[in-house]
């Protein structure tokens, strides 16, 4: 039968079949390498567990790595939501990670600037963002815990016909939003935690909230951490969207994009056309793509 991962612990997923309650999946070999939203086929064991017999073609698949290791976020997302706060202080190089991660594989992805209601970093941290806004990624400047029913009708339309998968680090309000938009999401969190036998540890899990057919949420645990050591230069390159006027106008096709001659970056750098901090970050990105994942 075909399924959806909804959620996983280890080697344990639930999987959620449409109609009955989600099945205990495992997987039949000992490599683990499912994320929250694949498309599965299932063979039932018995009562309500199965087995994971096939994984169908992703549409997408976002995760982050480090030096070590990598970690699936999801799959088959349609757009990503990066979930920032006036307080405390969000982490650039965090937004930009999060950004470059999902222009590698072509994700849309909605800015939220949570906690307006905290006005000594507001205009601070809009001013932070018009950068990015300028870029063409929509910025909303929101406030879950004053204006709750405004941010329902703000966030609503923009999920509606998604999947979307929610992303931020810790202390940016992320929760608040999902419970605004799936009102059960913390008894079902509960029954999740009770089926997979996980317990406390389902605080660090990904978990996938269906809300109609064509509708879905997906949260993720709040980190702080982004590694892209997985991205080659060329997709580091395509996923800045502020290099992309000068793509292929540096003297030297093998540019670095730091201080050769002739560099088209580093002389819009110069004259203010893109920050130094996402030059910055583009060395950073690059450096760490450079380091193989033993």
């Amino acid at each position: 039968m075909r399924a959806q991962i909804i959620a996983g612990h280890g080697r344990h997923y639930l999987a959620d079949i449409g109609s009955a309650q989600p099945l205990q999946a495992y997987p039949r070999s000992k490599r683990s390498e499912y994320a929250v939203g694949d498309w599965v086929q299932l063979e039932r064991a018995s009562g309500d567990q199965a087995s994971i017999v096939a994984l169908e073609e992703r549409q997408s698949l976002l995760y982050r790595s480090d030096a070590y290791r990598q970690k699936l976020l999801a799959a088959n997302l349609t757009q990503l939501i990066v979930v920032l706060a006036t307080e405390p202080h969000f982490s650039e190089d965090f937004l930009g990670r999060a950004l470059t991660a999902a222009g590698a594989i072509d994700l849309p992805v909605q800015i939220v600037l949570n906690k307006t209601d905290l006005a000594t970093h507001l205009a601070s941290s809009q001013q932070r963002l018009a950068y990015y806004a300028a870029l063409g990624y929509p910025v909303h400047a929101l406030s879950a815990k004053t204006e709750p029913a405004q941010v329902r009708d703000l966030l609503q339309p923009l999920i509606t016909r998604h999947i979307t998968l929610l992303i931020g680090q810790s202390g940016m309000g992320k929760s608040s939003l999902l419970n605004l938009l799936v009102p059960d999401a913390q008894a079902l969190t509960r029954e999740i935690s009770t089926a997979l036998g996980s317990g406390k540890h389902t605080t660090t899990t990904t978990r996938l909230y269906r809300l109609n057919g064509d509708t879905a949420l997906v949260d993720s645990p709040g980190f702080q951490e982004f590694g892209l050591h997985h991205l080659s230069k060329s997709q580091l390159e395509h996923a800045f969207a502020d290099f992309t006027p000068y793509r292929g106008a540096c003297k030297f096709h093998n540019c670095r994009h730091a201080s050769e001659p002739g560099c088209a970056i580093a002389q819009a750098v110069k004259e203010g056309r893109i920050t130094p901090q996402r030059q910055q970050l583009f060395g950073l990105l690059l450096h760490e793509s450079e380091v193989q994942l033993t």
